[in-house]
């Protein structure tokens, strides 16, 4: 496999007044495309702060963040917007679907972003939902409206998937789904994802765990023979 994302050197520097916080510190990994990884660490490591450095919703302070050969951190604005419509797909730990939408027009709205032939109803059914394309999100259950979320987040057939706590609002059954459905992704459409979660039971299923600690990288594991998601004990 080739790799899709290479951080070197990164650090993230918040100042509040006098207070100045490093999120980042001298940060170095990579990842390659279609890997499965999970990153590991305690609330307030850095693990979100890398996550929307990767996604393009912020900027480093120091360092390089390269993605297909691009260097994201020289990227303008609009260069930054691009970046994020076609080579990202977000997947949040709350939804956020438009509640006046139904799930179809929630998926069919990429269409709006990027140039890409969308068929929303292929891409709900991918995810067991062609049945509820008509419904609002407020008539579909959590782990329904998750998985329109990754419906949309998949439609725009991006580069990468990054998620953010994906499961932290879900019972365990339909967590197991979801996390079944990103792992058949990495496998079998070369999708890199990427998962950031306080489940340490998570990275027996990874190809790569990132361990991190106040910002620096602890560890970094491969996985000669990760689990299926099903196979895990929750």
């Amino acid at each position: 496999m080739s790799t899709i994302i290479e951080f070197r050197n990164v650090d993230k520097i918040y100042k509040t007044g006098d207070h100045i916080l490093k999120a980042m510190d001298n940060v170095n990994f990579t990842i390659d495309e279609g890997e499965f990884v999970v990153i590991l660490g305690p609330s307030g490591a850095g693990k979100s702060t890398l996550l929307n450095l990767l996604g393009g919703l912020d900027t480093v302070s120091e360092g390089e963040i390269i993605v297909n050969g691009s260097h994201v951190e020289k990227f303008s604005d609009n260069e930054l917007t691009d970046y994020r419509a076609k080579n990202v797909g977000f997947i949040f730990q709350f939804y956020n679907l438009i509640p006046n939408l139904t799930a179809l027009e929630n998926v069919e709205l990429m269409k709006d972003i990027v140039d890409v032939d969308i068929d929303g109803l292929e891409v709900l059914a991918s995810v067991g939902l062609g049945k509820h394309a008509n419904q609002f999100p407020a008539q579909l259950s959590g782990g329904e409206q998750q998985r329109v979320s990754i419906a949309r987040a998949v439609a725009k057939k991006p580069t990468m998937l990054l998620c953010d706590e994906p499961t932290g609002a879900l019972d365990s059954n339909t967590g197991v789904l979801i996390l079944s459905l990103l792992q058949d992704m990495s496998n079998n459409q070369d999708t890199t994802v990427v998962i950031v979660t306080h489940n340490a039971v998570l990275a027996e299923a990874a190809d790569k765990v990132i361990r991190i600690k106040n910002g620096q990288i602890e560890t970094i594991v491969l996985n000669e023979n990760p689990k299926k998601i099903t196979d895990l004990e929750w």
